[in-house]
This record gives structure tokens, C-alpha cells and sequence, in this order.
């Protein structure tokens, strides 16, 4: 017989509080076509995007970060020293070691949290809130944060006219916390590794040399993507809806990473959501933030009233790996 105690953790997990940052700066087409052979129309017709947001030296990761998750914790209504774990999804903060959640944890004033970063693309965020269910649930934490946050400006080649325009920055946070019913729902999620090929970054940092090289980017092949996006994440999703017990016509409001309006349209479609779903199309101003993307969208759709508290979201991240994480969720 095992002489370990159980846990004492919450029964169920929410998510409490969700908070947002754009950088100042709003960069429009007309400065993409500046690099690139292209024209307004055809990146609005092949993506949607009409403008995204760029960091300034001083919106490192970590200070993008610190302002989503200041604005999360005082949207859940508890204050910092109570956050007991800070789980941060992110490919743009170029240190191998320490990762940026420490900073970030100390900085906010959190008391010792467990803390550390997670490599999931546009899939973090859902990688991230499936862990931090799982501490709290267990008991290791009370309150967790999860901070998807990216500065793909960093990593975007410019000249490259297949994704030049498709990438912003940002940070998104929530806070997760105890919950008397399921707020949560069983995540679907897992990988495909034989694709991997087709999200990558273009050369390893290990064999860069800045002499002959171009500064290491993110590059895709667009096709591809395309197909396996809508079509096999529309079968996570629906499975996801599956496993949490919701029909399409039971949700309120679908999330789906902001990667291309177009697929995000094709998923609607195949998933065969009513009318009455409310879906969020943050892509439009905001670009492709990854692993922000979803709690920005999220953010933005309360803020805004087109969503409100206690609806019921369908939310799916999908990206570089490539990886997958879908769950349905009670909007805080």
C-alpha cells in the first residue's frame, strides 16, 4: 500500500481572469509591400490581415508579458503573491537558460511560483492551460498564470513574400484557478512529427554564422499548412467538442488560433457552427502572435462585449511541430 497522502487540490479548474498586450506600434500592409512584390488586396484576400502590431526595443517578452499578466491577475480579482505556478509559452525569447518565467514571476511579485517555459508554437497556449488545469486540480498551485507572448517580428524575413505579412506581437495571460463544477474540458491535443518540416525555423542557431547568413526566420510551406490545418484540426476540434459533451449548437463562442482568416472560415464551415457562434477574428488586426494569439482573441472579444462571462468557447492552437491542443472552456 502506498503511504503517499492524496492530493488536496480544487475539484475542477477556470480559467478566473484574462489579460492582453499589442505593442504600440500598428504596422500596416503598405509596409510590408515596401519588402515584398505584392499589394494590399492579395494579403487581405489570402489572410485577412490588414495590419498587425511590432515591439520596440523596450516591449521585450518579458515587459509584454508583465503587462498582460498585471491586467489578468486584477481581472481575477487576487493579487500576485497568490499565483503559485507562471507557465510561459513562447519561441522568441532567444536565452536557452533561464527561462523568461522566472523573470517574469520575480518581477510581478509572486512569492517563490513555480515557473517555466514551454515550446508549443500556436499550440502553447492550449499546452499551457492543460498544465496549469493539471496543477491546480493536483494541488500544487492555487493559482496558476499562463502567458503565451511572442515578438515574431524578430523572426520574420522581411523579403520573404509567403510570410512576410502574416506575423505580429503580442501577449496574452490567464490566470487559472479553483472551480466548484468543470470550467475546463478534457484537452485533445498531440503532435505530428513527419510534418514538422513544414513550420521550421530556416537555419539552427548553432550552425548561423552572421557573415553569409540571413538572421534565422520562421518560414512554411503555406499549402500544406493550409490542408492540414483545415482539415485535420477541424476533426481535433470536433473531437474536442466531443469529449467535453457540447454540440456545435450548444457553444457560444469559437477561439481558434489567429493564424489566416481563411482557414479559420474553412473551420467554420466544416465544423458546421451556427450563426448565432460568435468567432473570433483578431487576425485581422493583430496578425499571427502564435501562441498569444488565442488569449489575445480572447481578451479582445470580452473586452469588446461580443463575448461575455459564463459563455461557453470552443478554443484550438495549431502550428510549428507540428502540434495541436484543443478544449472547450467557461469564458471568465
Amino acid at each position: 500500500m502506498s503511504k503517499i497522502k492524496p492530493s488536496k487540490g480544487a475539484p475542477y479548474a477556470r480559467i478566473l481572469g484574462v489579460g492582453g498586450y499589442r505593442p504600440t506600434r500598428v504596422v500596416p500592409n503598405e509596409v510590408i509591400l515596401e519588402t515584398i512584390d505584392s499589394s494590399d488586396e492579395w494579403i487581405r484576400s489570402r489572410s485577412g490581415i490588414e495590419t498587425r502590431h511590432w515591439a520596440s526595443d523596450e516591449e521585450t517578452v518579458a515587459a509584454m508579458s508583465i503587462e498582460a499578466s498585471g491586467k489578468a491577475i486584477a481581472d481575477a480579482g487576487i493579487s500576485a503573491e497568490q499565483i503559485g505556478g507562471v507557465i510561459v509559452s513562447t519561441v522568441s525569447h532567444f536565452k536557452q537558460t533561464p527561462a523568461v518565467a522566472t523573470e517574469i514571476a520575480h518581477k510581478l511579485g509572486t512569492d517563490k511560483a513555480a515557473a517555466f517555459d514551454i515550446s508549443a508554437g500556436c499550440a502553447g497556449f492550449g499546452y499551457g492551460l492543460t498544465l496549469a488545469k493539471g496543477m491546480v486540480v493536483e494541488g500544487s498551485a492555487e493559482y496558476v498564470l499562463v502567458i503565451g507572448v511572442e515578438r515574431l517580428s524578430d523572426l520574420t524575413d522581411l523579403e520573404d513574400r509567403a510570410t512576410a505579412f502574416l506575423f505580429g506581437d503580442g501577449a496574452g495571460a490567464v490566470v487559472v484557478g479553483p472551480s466548484k463544477e468543470p470550467a475546463i474540458g478534457p484537452t485533445v491535443w498531440g503532435s505530428e512529427g513527419d510534418k514538422s518540416e513544414t513550420i521550421k525555423q530556416t537555419v539552427a542557431w548553432d550552425q548561423y554564422d552572421s557573415s553569409t547568413d540571413k538572421f534565422p526566420a520562421i518560414t512554411q510551406e503555406g499549402q500544406a499548412v493550409f490542408r492540414w490545418a483545415v482539415f485535420e484540426m477541424a476533426k481535433v476540434a470536433k473531437e474536442a467538442l466531443d469529449v467535453a459533451g457540447i454540440t456545435a449548437d450548444e457553444l457560444d463562442v469559437f477561439i481558434p488560433h489567429q493564424a489566416n482568416e481563411r482557414i479559420i472560415d474553412s473551420m467554420v464551415k466544416t465544423l458546421k457552427l451556427p450563426e448565432s457562434v460568435t468567432v473570433a477574428r483578431d487576425v485581422r488586426t493583430t496578425g499571427n502572435t502564435s501562441a498569444a494569439s488565442i488569449p489575445l482573441a480572447m481578451e479582445r472579444l470580452l473586452a469588446t462585449g461580443e463575448a461575455k462571462s459564463g459563455d461557453t468557447a470552443l478554443v484550438i492552437g495549431f502550428g510549428a511541430g507540428l502540434v495541436y491542443a484543443a478544449t472547450v472552456v467557461t469564458l471568465p
